[in-house]
């Protein structure tokens, strides 16, 4: 199973409002509940992989800002 969670985030960073963000939000967690206990262990684990790729990114992303003297 392979749960694209790039598509969501993507989509609630282009969405036009906080209730399109929302909307994003609850189909993001119907989808969640549909799922049976099995698959929302494999959901949760991917979606922790997600995050912590996403947060790596930043950190690198800051880093590399910082040296380049983008804060000074």
């Amino acid at each position: 199973m392979n749960f694209d969670f790039r598509k969501y985030h993507v989509r609630a960073i282009n969405a036009q409002s906080e209730a399109e963000k929302a909307a994003i939000n609850q189909e993001l967690k119907d989808l969640y509940d549909a799922l049976s206990e099995e698959e929302k262990k494999v959901f949760n684990e991917e979606l922790q992989k997600f995050l912590m790729t996403q947060y790596k990114t930043i950190g690198d992303d800051y880093q590399a800002l910082k040296k380049g003297g983008a804060f000074n």
